[in-house]
C-alpha cells in the first residue's frame, strides 16, 4: 500500500505499460485518473480496477494533442482526489507502425501528416500534460513527473524520424527543462527510456545483450522506485534497455 492516499495521472492508460502502471498504482492503494482516446476499452479497464475495491480508478476520454482536453482532464483529477502526485506520460508509440506506412517507403515519401501525428502525440502530449499538471504540482509544492523515452531517441530511426526526434527531446530538452524549474516548489521530473518491452510480441525481435526484451512490470518498478526510494534522482533519463545501446549498432545486426 505504497501509494494509500496518492493520486496518479497515467495517459495511453487503455492498454500497454499505461494500463499496467494504472493496475499497480492502484493495487498499492493509489487513485490513478486513466486518460485515453480508446473510451470502450478505457471503461471497461477502469470497471475492472475498481471491481478489486482497493484503490480508484477514474477513466478520462481524452486526446493528449488537445490541450484543451489535457486541462479538462488536470482540473477534474484535482478536483476529485484534490493533488496531482505523479504524471505519468505513457502515450505514444511509432507514426509509421500505428497508421499503417506500407514497409519500404523511405522517410522522405512517407506523407508529413504522419510525422505531424508522431510528434504530436510523442512530443506534444506530453509537453501538454507536464505544463498542465505544473500548475497544480507547483501549487501544492511537490509532485514527480515521469516522461517515457526510448533507446531510439540515442541511436535514431531512418524511418520514423519524428518517433526518434520526439524521445530525444523528452530525454534531455524537457525532462531538464522542467527539473530546473519544478525544484524550488519541489517537483522533480526524470525520464525512463526502454529499449525493446514486451508489450508486443515483434518487440521480442529487437536484440539486447541480455537476448530479450524487458517485461512490462520491469518498467513500472523502476517508475515505482522513483516515486518512493528514488527521491534523489531528478532530471535525468534511466535508460532500461538490456544493455541494447552499450552494445553498439554493430553487435546488434
Amino acid at each position: 500500500m505504497r501509494f494509500e492516499g496518492k493520486t496518479a495521472i497515467s495517459t495511453g492508460a487503455a492498454s500497454g505499460m499505461g494500463l499496467l502502471f494504472s493496475e499497480m498504482f492502484a493495487r498499492e492503494g493509489g487513485n490513478v485518473v486513466m486518460c485515453d482516446v480508446n473510451e470502450p476499452v478505457l471503461m471497461e479497464k477502469a470497471a475492472a480496477i475498481n471491481a478489486e475495491g482497493i484503490g480508484r480508478a477514474l477513466p478520462l476520454v481524452t486526446d493528449v494533442r488537445d490541450y484543451a482536453q489535457v486541462s479538462a482532464a488536470r482540473d477534474r483529477c484535482v478536483e476529485e482526489f484534490g493533488a496531482i502526485d505523479i504524471m505519468a506520460n505513457f502515450a505514444g508509440g511509432s507514426a509509421v507502425r500505428i497508421l499503417k506506412v506500407e514497409p519500404g517507403i523511405e522517410f522522405p515519401d512517407i506523407p508529413i501528416d504522419v510525422f505531424d501525428w508522431g510528434l504530436d502525440v510523442n512530443l506534444m502530449g506530453p509537453f501538454y500534460f507536464d505544463h498542465a499538471v505544473l500548475k497544480q504540482m507547483r501549487e501544492q509544492k511537490s509532485g514527480l513527473i515521469i516522461n517515457m523515452g526510448s533507446v531510439t531517441g540515442l541511436e535514431g530511426d531512418p524511418r520514423d524520424m519524428s518517433y526518434a526526434t520526439a524521445k530525444s527531446g523528452l530525454m534531455v530538452g524537457l525532462t531538464r527543462s522542467i527539473a530546473a524549474y519544478g525544484a524550488k516548489y519541489g517537483i522533480r521530473c526524470v525520464c525512463v527510456a526502454p529499449g525493446p518491452v514486451l508489450t508486443r510480441a515483434a518487440m521480442a525481435n529487437m536484440k539486447t545483450l541480455m537476448h530479450r526484451a524487458a517485461e512490462p512490470k520491469e518498467i513500472i518498478d523502476l517508475i515505482f522506485y522513483l516515486a518512493t526510494d528514488g527521491q534523489f534522482i531528478d532530471g535525468e533519463y534511466i535508460m532500461i534497455d538490456g544493455g541494447r545501446l552499450a552494445a553498439g549498432r554493430d553487435q546488434l545486426l
